[in-house]
């Protein structure tokens, strides 16, 4: 017995030392008033967006005591007259967990609020924890009047959707101040103090029954603690509450939402989620570049203004050393239509996908010297016959001019050489059709996998599905020497007072070698130099890139670079009509038909047909690029590379022989020799030069005066719309009909 009475002394000596040594902390938690998130632009500075709702903290006068009692019933009942820790609620606690019944936390209010106020008190599940806890909380309540740790607990306190303290709660959630909350609303936002994010998460699926719940409990506790007052609202129903209607967050409204849309869905993959953004205190740093994001929405809407509302533009902007998307443009007001086309609308590539099939020549050992046959039509195995823009055959050219005129038969030839799974491999490293996994037309495959093994040859010419950003990541491999480094919107991820936990992820792959990137480089200069993006043209800034429009114009595209910045602009009709096919919907100025039709057939129909690659699609680009690129200074592409050797398809031309030397020595030097019909240059590398004083090359169609190809950009890739374009849903990125 002695021995005992000695043991207990000395814990009780050694318990007595402890609480002597444990202060109340004198600072409180960086985040005891605002515990939302921001989100930044680029630079790190700027903001972009801030999540969550500021606390507007209320004096105790300000609370009525029914909302006080409210909270005391749900939280801590023996609030009034415990020393800060209740050691029967942590009995209680221990019981419900046994016996499932739903009683108060182990925690006092003292306890939650001394947690959530001070810094040097974490959250951590661990016996030294809870003992510091409880040393601070017996010290607060002796030093504080239990008004005062009620009203800061109260003010600090989460409820739920973003609202801290409980003057944010009763705005957010009943669109009224504190004072004139009733009981039932109060007993309703006590409540929600246990799981405020569970509660959010239940009742965004219409699932109120935890809710109810909850809601019983206190109101039962409220007629405990004082029945005279609240018995009479022991049986007030759930269903008589009349919440304020929580709408989409004006944080969404304009180019901000397509921001945050896709921002969100790359954080969820490093498993942060949107609830997670209103209450963690995170600081995000994005990709985004502001002001490039207005220019491509004034740009847009500029080139576009007038033109049917279904008709729609994409922009997409990546940085190609880095991966970064700098900007990009899907429409306009993100609350009234959000559908964030850049990343989300599938769209057959048209002849902007033919840089891969070059990379694939190049990197199977064959030059840009090589000559096929650029023959009309031709026929291959599993494919439908394919023809080139008008019929037109064009003989014997090398590889330069069959991009620059975007020779369909050319670049099935060079596919049949290489094969199509080698091209698919190059194209898909590049992180090309990846969305397209996601509709179900798809079957689950890549969008380049499917053109393969359903279209066979077509996939060569663009019958493959790829997004903005897919392409403008994907022509990355050729800006940035062959390397891709995968597009994505996140730079890092901060939390207050922990620092950085989320860093920038920038893996490399060299899909193709640095001297096929510089060859195909060269041969999409000559595309914008005298071929079919001629409008992309940026004076002394060099340029290269690719057009593409598929039949009847449903999808067009330019997709093009400098060294600094590869930007891909893609324009298609996307049409509403009845589930039936008959009839067309009445569509807003979105090109969205009433958003209470629950069920629409979406077709691509044709656009006008100057809307052709070469027309507005690279208009756009040139306007919006010339303006985002003035701040960087003229950086010159890598030379001409030469690589590999000529595989001929076809037997090319002989060079034209220079004439004799001036006999009378007028000029002391060769005569000038014009090209020949063919548009060969007689040795000097500029293969793309036309004869003097024209305005087009003959070989391109853009003298027919119908303009079939290159001055409008209307071109004919010889294939049809991606499968399911013409009866599939308009891609949803929050999984809302469009």
């Amino acid at each position: 017995m002695a021995s005992f009475v000695v043991l207990a002394a000395g814990v009780f000596g050694m318990v007595a030392v402890a609480y002597a040594n444990t202060p109340v902390p004198e600072d409180t938690q960086d985040t005891v008033d605002d515990r939302g998130s921001i989100i930044y632009y680029g630079d790190g500075k700027t903001v972009l967006a801030r999540l969550g709702v500021k606390r507007t903290p209320v004096t105790i006068d300000k609370i009525p005591k029914h909302v006080q009692d409210a909270v005391i019933a749900a939280e801590n009942r023996s609030f009034r007259e415990d020393g800060g820790v209740d050691f029967s609620g942590m009995a209680r606690s221990v019981w419900s967990t046994v016996s499932g019944a739903q009683v108060q936390g182990a925690s006092t209010i003292t306890q939650q609020y001394v947690r959530n106020y001070y810094k040097g008190i974490t959250k951590e599940v661990s016996i030294q924890r809870k003992i510091k806890e409880i040393f601070v909380a017996v010290k607060v309540s002796r030093t504080l009047d239990k008004d005062e740790i009620l009203t800061r607990y109260l003010n600090t306190i989460y409820f739920g959707q973003g609202a801290y303290g409980i003057q944010a709660a009763a705005k957010t959630f009943f669109g009224k101040d504190v004072w004139k909350l009733s009981v039932p609303e109060a007993a309703y936002l006590a409540g929600r103090i246990q799981n405020p994010s569970r509660f959010d998460a239940l009742e965004g699926d219409k699932d109120f029954a935890a809710t109810k719940e909850r809601y019983g409990y206190v109101l039962g506790g409220m007629a405990l603690i004082d029945p005279g007052a609240y018995d009479k609202y022991k049986a007030t129903p759930f269903e008589k509450l009349k919440f304020t209607e929580i709408k989409v967050s004006e944080t969404n409204e304009g180019l901000r939402g397509y921001m945050l849309n896709i921002v969100f869905r790359e954080l969820k993959k490093y498993g942060i989620t949107e609830a997670a953004l209103k209450t963690d205190g995170l600081r995000v740093v994005t990709t985004f570049d502001k002001k490039m994001m207005e220019t491509a929405k004034k740009v847009v809407n500029a080139r576009t203004a007038g033109l049917d509302p279904t008709i729609h533009a994409t922009v997409a902007t990546v940085d190609p050393k880095n991966g970064r998307v700098l900007a990009f443009y899907s429409g306009d007001d993100f609350i009234e239509d959000f559908n964030n086309r850049a990343f989300d609308a599938t769209k057959q590539a048209a002849s902007a996908f033919k840089p891969y099939v070059l990379a694939a020549w190049l990197e199977a050992g064959n030059s840009l010297e090589s000559y096929v046959d650029g023959k009309s039509p031709i026929k291959m195995p599993g494919t439908t016959e394919i023809r080139n823009a008008g019929n037109q055959s064009f003989g014997a050219i090398n590889m330069v001019k069959a991009m620059a005129s975007s020779v369909n038969t050319a670049f099935v030839q060079m596919g049949d050489v290489v094969g199509l799974e080698e091209v698919a491999r190059i194209a898909k490293e590049a992180g090309v059709g990846e969305q397209a996994k996601g509709n179900p037309s798809y079957g689950g495959k890549n969008g380049v996998d499917y053109a393969v093994d359903e279209q066979k040859y077509q996939v060569t010419i663009g019958s493959a599905s790829v997004t903005a950003v897919e392409q403008a990541a994907g022509y990355s491999i050729f800006a940035n020497e062959g390397r891709h480094v995968p597009w994505h919107t996140v730079k890092e991820v901060r939390k207050v007072g922990e620092g950085v936990f989320i860093e920038e992820q920038r893996p490399q792959r060299q899909v193709i070698s640095p001297e096929s990137a510089a060859d195909a480089t060269y041969a999409m200069q000559a595309v914008v130099k005298s071929g079919t993006g001629g409008a992309a043209n940026l004076g002394s800034r060099p340029v290269a890139g690719k057009t593409g429009t598929n039949n009847g114009y449903k999808d067009a595209w330019f997709v093009g670079y400098t060294p600094q910045l590869v930007t891909a602009v893609g324009m298609s009709k996307d049409v509403p009509y009845t589930m039936d096919g008959k009839r067309k919907l009445k569509v807003d100025k979105y090109g969205l038909p009433n958003r209470k039709i629950k069920s629409v057939l979406w077709k691509e129909e044709e656009m006008p047909s100057f809307i052709g690659g070469g027309g507005t699609p690279t208009q756009i680009w040139h306007d919006y690029m010339a303006a985002v690129t003035a701040k960087y200074e003229i950086e010159q592409f890598p030379p001409k590379a030469g690589v590999g050797s000529p595989k001929n398809l076809a037997t090319p031309k002989p060079t034209p022989k220079p004439k004799p030397t001036d006999p009378f020595g007028n000029d002391g030097g060769d005569f000038d020799w014009p090209p020949d019909g063919n548009g060969n240059d007689n040795g000097n590398g500029n293969e793309w030069d036309t004869p003097e004083g024209r305005e087009c090359v003959p070989w391109d169609g853009s003298c027919d005066a119908q303009g079939n190809d290159v001055g409008n950009g209307q071109q004919d890739d010889g294939f049809g719309t991606a499968p399911g374009a013409a009866v599939m849903p308009s891609p949803t990125p929050s999984g809302r009909r469009p």
